[in-house]
């Protein structure tokens, strides 16, 4: 099956959110189709034009957004002045609803990826009424037993590159939260340090994919290195933002909240949150869903078979 062929946006634009900032946004498909919109990864990873070839460009009216701090958005987290206190995740839900309202939709399917997928399901959580489905891959929920395992667990299947990781650290924080030492870090006034934790955030990053070290192309680029080590790292030190309760997982916690939206939930059994069962949890919590393994795929929402899986789910909601 694969990717519908590429499209070019029909419209974008910058919409002032408040606090200084403005998300990019773009739309693609069909002007009067169904609305879907698309949730990057990262936190901090921007959307690619890849995203749009999720959905028929016949049956959708595909939205984009790059959301704060990323991508075309402004301010960029990768300049030291910009204001992460007002990077969280109430207010890219916040920004969600303004985009949705300034393009007169009145609800739309939810596609998220990794990050994406925790604050898809955070947002139908809030604004049921708004979603008329999910669909989700490399699926996580944003709780901090996640966070561990992404930062301290992995250690003990990547012990060489960990110790590599740990070794960017002050002796005294090694034991602690991991993300938020980093964060401290990537906050510091000296440029020199910054680059290096940027560095070796995204080595560690690469490591758990797994690949070698700096071969990810994008980690290359010095500017989406500092930014998105520096928000990834601002959302895992701070709890995701999820407030009290993110120890046990809130979106676990609040998963009765998605009764009655259809999702369909894609997931690689090679990828490491599977580690927690944190995806046959949530799926098991929310009746109005389907929880497809691939076998073979790790969390690369790109692999043939997870393509072909999330296009089928979209496909499947657009006849609805």
């Amino acid at each position: 099956m694969g990717l519908y062929p590429e499209t070019e946006p029909h419209d974008h634009g910058m919409l002032d959110v408040g606090d200084g900032n403005r998300i990019h946004w773009e739309t693609c498909g069909n002007p009067h189709g169904k609305p879907a919109v698309m949730l990057h990864g990262g936190p901090g990873s921007g959307c690619t034009p890849g995203y749009r070839r999720h959905c028929d460009p016949a049956a959708y009216r595909i939205v984009l957004l790059d959301q704060r701090g990323c991508g075309r958005s402004t301010p960029h987290a990768s300049a030291y002045d910009t204001d992460m206190s007002v990077n969280t995740t109430a207010h890219l839900i916040a920004d969600l609803e303004l985009l949705r309202r300034h393009l007169g939709i009145e609800r739309w399917l939810v596609w998220g990826a990794s990050w994406g997928s925790v604050l898809a399901l955070r947002y139908a959580q809030t604004h049921p009424s708004a979603v008329s489905e999910l669909v989700l891959t490399c699926v996580a929920t944003g709780s901090n037993p996640e966070v561990t395992l992404l930062t301290h667990g992995l250690g003990k299947i990547f012990p060489e590159a960990f110790e590599r990781f740990l070794a960017e650290l002050p002796e005294q924080d090694r034991d602690g939260n991991l993300a938020a030492a980093y964060n401290r870090l990537l906050e510091s006034p000296d440029p020199a340090v910054r680059e290096r934790a940027a560095r070796a955030w995204t080595d560690w990053e690469t490591a758990t994919i797994p690949a070698p070290p700096r071969s990810v192309p994008r980690y290359e680029d010095p500017v989406f290195r500092t930014a998105f080590a520096r928000t990834v790292t601002h959302y895992f030190g701070n709890d995701h933002f999820l407030g009290e309760g993110n120890d046990e997982g809130v979106v676990l916690r609040d998963a009765h909240l998605l009764k009655g939206i259809p999702g369909t939930l894609v997931q690689g059994s090679l990828d490491f949150g599977n580690l927690l069962g944190i995806v046959w949890r949530l799926h098991h919590a929310w009746p109005d869903s389907e929880l497809i393994t691939v076998d073979q795929a790790g969390h690369d929402a790109g692999a043939p078979a997870m393509t072909d899986a999330l296009v089928t789910a979209t496909d499947t909601y657009a006849r609805r």
